[in-house]
């Protein structure tokens, strides 16, 4: 059974850096591609970036690029997103996604069992 757990969220300063972990068990982690998305109250999940299992392909979504990094340690079975500069719009739950879409524009969703219960990131402006 696959287990993805965040860890990582808080609260931060407009300008200030966090760094999420996603730690994943059940699966074959160094084969698997991973994402993060992130959601606000009232609006839909949005992808936030996905990482390939090789590291080959990785791609963010507009708002963040140049701010965000995703990276992985697959002897660790964890992916990571830090982020700086961060922003007030940045302020939404964020969850780590087990087969994510790699890119922004791709609508298929990742079945229930692939998600973890997301991680609180609160930016004060």
């Amino acid at each position: 059974q696959v287990q993805v757990a965040e860890s990582g969220g808080g609260l931060v300063q407009a300008g200030g850096s966090l760094r999420l972990s996603c730690e994943v068990s059940g699966r074959t982690f160094n084969r698997d591609d991973m994402g993060w998305y992130r959601q606000a109250p009232g609006k839909k999940r949005e992808f936030v970036a996905a990482m390939s299992w090789s590291g080959s392909i990785i791609n963010y979504h507009g708002n963040v690029k140049g701010r965000f990094t995703i990276s992985r340690n697959n002897a660790k079975n964890t992916v990571y997103l830090q982020m700086n500069n961060l922003k007030h719009e940045d302020t939404p739950i964020y969850y780590c996604v087990v087969a994510p879409p790699l890119a922004p524009d791709i609508t298929y969703i990742p079945s229930d069992k692939l998600w973890g219960r997301g991680t609180t990131v609160t930016v004060s402006s």
